[in-house]
């Protein structure tokens, strides 16, 4: 997860909300005549997402797809949008980001929208099982006179993570312009643009995954975004076995072994997610040859509490916690 901010030397407009089950703060530097109407359009496209992609309310557009996920579905153009995108990332990413694997989430329990304080355990039934991967994912999603329809090719899915990262991607875009800069903060994925309230860089905290007050790392951002995968807060049991929710599609097993969290910064809010989950996915043992083949400027922290980063993260470092 990652924290924004900077002490304040200018005025900022600021508006805190609650969306996907986050809390969302959007900001605005120096803020002009349009900031209102900016953080207005902000709100509207982050509860839009909300609604749209969330898999936790039977009435969502997503959750109507799922349930019938071998068959065209008239969609609002957010969820195809959505979509595509995640089927973009499935293709690019060699099927490492997968969304098919809400059968294992909801066959472990995970079947409502949770905000998991440190150490709630939530009881699943199901034994997690090593499983084969799934395959090509080929959903489709076309346009006719105007409306959107998707085939989501046999699958129900999750759209949690890239959907707050598209979530955040359009927010910000929204801001472009409101003032002298912007920062959407939704829940560890943030997009922040122009300068920060101190007039420079916006500082952005990588939060302590063993869950300590003060940040592993900070880092000095312009014109990014960053995200975080972290097993802080959804964790819980299943059939007896620690699980959580970051699941490695090859097995369908929790991924990341010896990896307590991966935080990107990218130009794309989206992408940073979409990169989190692949490093994270890699493990302590392959993730700096993973990040390294992509050329991503991360961080990640070790079970054991060990920060490891990439040559492009290294120079926006601004502050880093010593070693454990």
């Amino acid at each position: 997860m990652t924290t924004a901010g900077s002490v304040t030397d200018r005025t900022v407009a600021t508006r805190a909300l609650e969306a996907m089950a986050s809390p969302v703060t959007l900001t605005v530097v120096e803020p002009g005549s349009s900031a209102a109407a900016c953080l207005d359009a902000a709100e509207t496209v982050l509860r839009d997402v909300a609604w749209t992609c969330t898999r936790f309310d039977p009435d969502s557009p997503l959750s109507r797809a799922n349930a019938a996920a071998d068959s065209w579905h008239e969609v609002p153009a957010t969820l195809a949008s959505a979509v595509q995108e995640a089927a973009r990332a499935h293709a690019v990413t060699a099927g490492m980001f997968d969304p098919r694997v809400l059968d294992v989430l909801l066959a472990w329990g995970y079947d409502r929208t949770l905000a998991f304080d440190d150490g709630v355990v939530l009881d699943g039934d199901a034994v997690p099982r090593v499983r084969d991967a799934a395959g090509p994912w080929l959903p489709q999603v076309v346009q006719q006179g105007g409306a959107w329809y998707v085939h989501l090719g046999g699958l129900p899915i999750d759209l949690g993570g890239i959907g707050k990262g598209l979530a955040v991607r359009w927010a910000a875009a929204a801001l472009a312009g409101a003032g002298s800069g912007h920062l959407v903060d939704a829940g560890g994925d943030c997009a922040v643009g122009g300068s920060g309230p101190s007039g420079g860089s916006w500082h952005i905290g990588v939060e302590d995954p063993a869950g300590g007050s003060d940040p592993v790392m900070v880092l000095a951002v312009t014109d990014a975004s960053c995200a975080t995968s972290s097993t802080r807060r959804l964790r819980w049991h299943a059939g007896g076995r620690a699980v959580h929710h970051l699941v490695d599609p090859r097995t369908g097993q929790p991924g990341g072994a010896g990896l307590a969290s991966v935080t990107v910064v990218a130009a794309d809010a989206a992408w940073a997610e979409v990169w989190t989950k692949d490093l994270f996915l890699a493990g302590a043992a392959g993730v700096r040859r993973r990040a390294q083949a992509l050329g991503v400027a991360a961080v990640w922290v070790g079970t054991d509490g060990s920060l490891g980063t990439t040559q492009e993260l290294d120079p926006i470092v601004i502050w880093r916690r010593d070693d454990v």
